[in-house]
């Protein structure tokens, strides 16, 4: 027996000395210091997205033109706007690692072949538009023309926006909260599920564009039948990931909190909602990409007024270039958007740092 202890405590030193081998040796890899030519490699790739801007900006002043262009130093401004923008970028990224601090560069690295991605695809499409006439105008206009479009017609395009995201909000903040109520309670509670289950599962499969000829009819107001559609299809989204993250979490937890004298309501908020919060900011970005396609839909087919109407209005008029330029401001919009909510999700789950790649 004392033999078997002696073995068992010579197995458990032998674990812990390779394991702190193995953590010594993960610390002196991330140390070690970058040869010549990956130095070389990196300073090439950080450097690479001011060579594409000025390709871009060599593609746009020196190829002829197929097609009529006016005004024709605004996308050029922009072009000189973003390359001098990352060039600002790289160069607080090498400042900052001079004083130590590595974090600026090394995201400067990172987001390098992305940023000389951009601006080669932008030299591209205006090749394919303005130089070649390969994507036809007027129906597919080139950077220039929607940039000055969007400058020359901005009041109407503020204020779509600003309508757009009044309604997003506002459906999108009704849809979260009742979701998390509604989740939350059936995940925690067996006798609420059992109610509230078959809901969930006949109004989730219905898409939620299925439900604007019922609202223009019902509804009173065109407004608050869009907010009920976006509303509708957030809610399901954070109703099921909330319910799914208070199911999964192990009656282990629950038993040892009970035990330590926690009440019913310390169980939901501190052991329940805490073990289900990556489910539950899953779902509130689940519910946003639904939000953001019910809000386009109830704005193109009933909403008078918003991005959507205002694509749907400019289509009418064959005004192409601004039915572009609406389009390119949802997408701007949304992409802030859903960055937010990332870092929101980050800050939250920061523990998890670490633990998820």
């Amino acid at each position: 027996m004392a033999l078997d202890k002696r073995s068992g405590r010579k197995q458990k030193e032998d674990s812990e000395d390779l394991s702190k081998l193995t953590r010594q040796q993960l610390r002196d890899l991330e140390a070690r210091e970058k040869t010549t030519g990956q130095k070389v490699l990196d300073s090439i790739i950080v450097v690479l997205p001011v060579v594409c801007g000025m390709i871009s900006i060599l593609e746009y002043m020196l190829i002829p033109n197929g097609n009529q262009n006016q005004d024709i130093y605004t996308y050029l401004g922009l072009l000189i706007i973003l390359i001098v923008a990352y060039i600002v970028y790289m160069t607080v990224g090498g400042i900052s690692k001079l004083r130590g601090n590595k974090n600026i560069l090394e995201k400067c690295r990172y987001r390098a072949p992305l940023f000389s991605a951009l601006f080669l695809l932008l030299a591209g499409y205006d090749y394919l538009t303005l130089k070649t006439g390969v994507l036809t105008q007027p129906f597919v206009p080139c950077m220039n023309y929607i940039l000055n479009i969007a400058w020359d017609d901005k009041a109407y395009l503020i204020e779509s926006t600003l309508h757009t995201l009044r309604l997003l909000f506002l459906g999108y903040f009704i849809g979260v909260s009742l979701g998390l109520v509604t989740g939350i309670t059936c995940g925690y509670s067996k006798k609420v599920r059992y109610w509230i289950d078959p809901i969930i599962k006949f109004l989730g499969p219905i898409p939620t564009s299925t439900w604007i000829p019922i609202i223009m009819v019902v509804s009173t107001s065109l407004f608050g039948g869009a907010v009920f559609i976006i509303a509708l299809g957030s809610w399901f989204a954070v109703t099921v990931a909330s319910m799914t993250g208070i199911s999964n979490v192990d009656k282990d937890f629950f038993e040892a909190a009970r035990t330590l004298g926690a009440k019913e309501r310390q169980l939901v908020f501190r052991v329940a909602i805490p073990h289900a919060m990556p489910s539950i900011l899953q779902g509130c970005t689940q519910a946003m990409s639904s939000a953001c396609t019910a809000i386009m839909v109830a704005e193109m087919m009933g909403v008078k007024a918003g991005l959507g109407w205002y694509m749907t209005w400019a289509k009418s008029w064959a005004s192409y270039d601004k039915m572009f330029a609406a389009l390119f401001v949802i997408c701007f919009i949304f992409t802030v958007v859903t960055k937010i909510l990332d870092l929101i999700k980050r800050r939250v789950l920061r523990w998890q740092n670490g633990v998820v790649k």
